[in-house]
């Protein structure tokens, strides 16, 4: 893919980029394998914000993808590469041998003619899915299993990478992109290949109303606040927060407070990101 620069005419478009779309094969979405997506502007089942500044925005569909490669042993075509607004990465349209049509996650280097299968005995080739038990030491995987027949939960966004270590006993050692080196059982299924769309860390919005077209709606600095609206609020002019660490407008201290609860999970992280063991 490229990007493409604007032509600096407003303050908007000054530094502005965007996307050439040139490895987009399809403009329409594969009818059978979209659902609609309620816009719900960030509440919950009960109507109450759960997620704050959210709402507004362009109307998306949700793409049905397959994370679970469970069609086994069937070679596919790729069909197509689509766009998928509700993810950072593209979308390869596979029709199988058996007439069925599914979505997958783009891995880079696969075009359209390309044949993809899932399975055991499948090669080591971009798009194939195996066990990690068959993958090769050294390999770069993603869309990663993190139970067996759960569908990857691992490595799915633009541009992503992980690769496999060790084999030792019923589990590898797999390093994700953030460093973090885990522990991952070797019957559970991987791609092989780094997802595609590697240019999207290098957009630039260039202005607030791309980010609205995303849903994404303007946020208030706490300092900015009256004291009953946040805990930084208050004082005549520009005060600093007046308390030992930062804190949310509910009072719970943030940037840099721990926040992980997941115990169960630490005897599978061999090194956790950003330090040398764990």
């Amino acid at each position: 893919m490229g990007i493409k620069k604007y032509k600096p005419i407003t303050p908007g478009t000054r530094g502005m980029t965007g996307y050439t779309f040139e490895e987009i094969t399809k403009s329409k979405p594969e009818r059978s394998l979209i659902k609609h997506r309620p816009a719900n502007a960030g509440r919950d089942m009960h109507g109450r914000i759960s997620v704050r500044h959210r709402g507004g925005g362009n109307r998306r569909d949700i793409r049905i993808v397959d994370f679970k490669r469970n069609k086994l042993n069937i070679p596919a075509r790729v069909a197509a590469i689509e766009y998928d607004p509700n993810r950072t990465a593209r979308l390869a349209l596979l029709h199988y041998a058996d007439g069925e049509k599914r979505y997958i996650v783009a891995p880079m280097d696969v075009k359209v003619g390309d044949t993809i299968v899932s399975g055991p005995g499948a090669e080591i080739r971009p798009g194939n899915a195996l066990p990690i038990a068959n993958i090769p030491v050294g390999t770069q995987v993603h869309n990663v299993e993190l139970k067996a027949g759960r569908g990857g939960q691992l490595v799915r966004s633009a541009g992503g990478a992980a690769q496999l270590l060790a084999k030792e006993g019923d589990f590898a050692q797999v390093r994700m992109p953030s460093g973090e080196v885990r522990l991952i059982p070797q019957v559970c299924y991987a791609t092989i290949g780094q997802v595609g769309n590697l240019e999207h860390s290098n957009i630039k919005l260039g202005k607030a109303g791309r980010k609205r077209h995303m849903g994404i709606r303007p946020t208030v600095r706490g300092t900015a606040m009256s004291p009953r609206d946040h805990p930084h609020g208050g004082g005549e002019g520009r005060q600093p927060t007046g308390m030992p660490g930062p804190k949310s407008p509910w009072g719970k201290p943030t940037r840099g407070y721990k926040t992980r609860r997941n115990k169960l999970s630490n005897q599978y992280i061999v090194r956790r990101r950003g330090k040398s063991r764990r």
